[in-house]
């Protein structure tokens, strides 16, 4: 596997997330027009599930770096005449392509290509890590407190379906915040600390929720309006937060459920921010993929 590949937040230390946090601030500031010194990289984009901010924000990164994004329809691949994944990938690694970005419904799908030498950048693997999504979810957040270290974030919904739940406990502790989980009973997950969101709301410095996840086979027996009064970001839970907290959520949102609809763009809410957010952190592992240097005013 080529040593720039981004599979999970456990194959980065504390020191890598923040160099890439580093350049993605830099990607938003003077740095914003900076090319890959290779330009027209072709990078190929393969993702076997629905996808909108993760897929065009990646796409929006490929081409801001001056890279050749092609999107591959799974569907008129011969994936439907049963080629394997690994053949899949090393066919585009053999035609010319430089990197790989994939989201795929199968856990740790990457396992099957570690002979592939070009960088494989993970867009979500079934329900274990999405890397991309956690670190403009840091980015998020470190912007708007300047440092992770001792933060306290909730994280409320799908806790046992959500990839980015498990993504963002492995870093979020790895950076020194602490982190604990609400929601369902039935989504509870092995090792994720369970509490009652009212319990700690008015602690918290980020509240971040999650969606019912029905595509794996998530489902509760109540009403939309019923969940959200047990379990979601209502505005008498959101009245009750810090002054300086935020809200967050990894999208997509679905109104009048996990979140009060009038509470999508409320002053403490940082959705949109995040989804700006992800194209400087694409455009920061895109970087970090084709082995360049962290941003310093020398090499910048």
């Amino acid at each position: 596997m080529n040593r720039y590949s981004l599979l999970s937040m456990k194959d980065l230390t504390k020191e890598d997330i923040l160099q890439i946090l580093d350049d993605a601030l830099l990607f938003g500031t003077e740095f914003k027009d900076w090319q890959l010194p290779c330009s027209k990289a072709l990078v190929a984009n393969l993702f076997f599930e629905a996808s909108t901010r993760t897929h065009y924000s990646f796409e929006s990164a490929e081409l801001q770096l001056g890279c050749k994004p092609a999107d591959i329809d799974v569907g008129k691949s011969s994936i439907t005449k049963g080629e394997t994944l690994y053949d899949t990938v090393k066919v585009l690694e053999s035609i010319g392509y430089d990197a790989v970005v994939i989201r795929h419904s199968q856990d740790a799908y990457y396992k099957e290509l570690e002979n592939i030498n070009i960088p494989i950048l993970n867009a979500g693997d079934g329900q274990g890590d999405h890397p991309t999504q956690c670190l403009l979810d840091l980015l998020t957040m470190y912007q708007e407190f300047g440092t992770l270290e001792g933060l306290k974030v909730v994280i409320c919904g799908d806790i046992l379906h959500s990839r980015v739940a498990a993504s963002d406990k492995e870093a979020l502790e790895k950076m020194g915040a602490e982190v604990r989980f609400a929601g369902p009973e039935i989504w509870r997950r092995e090792g994720f600390t369970p509490v009652e969101l009212d319990d700690v709301i008015e602690d918290a410095d980020v509240v971040m929720m999650l969606r019912i996840q029905k595509e794996r086979g998530s489902a509760v027996d109540m009403s939309d309006e019923e969940y959200l009064e047990r379990y979601g970001l209502n505005k008498t839970r959101y009245a009750r937060m810090k002054d300086t907290a935020i809200i967050m959520h990894p999208g997509p949102i679905n109104r009048g459920v996990e979140f009060d609809t009038d509470l999508v763009e409320a002053p403490k809410s940082r959705y949109f921010k995040q989804i700006q957010n992800g194209v400087l952190v694409r455009k920061a592992v895109l970087k970090r993929a084709f082995g360049f240097a962290p941003f310093t005013k020398e090499n910048a």
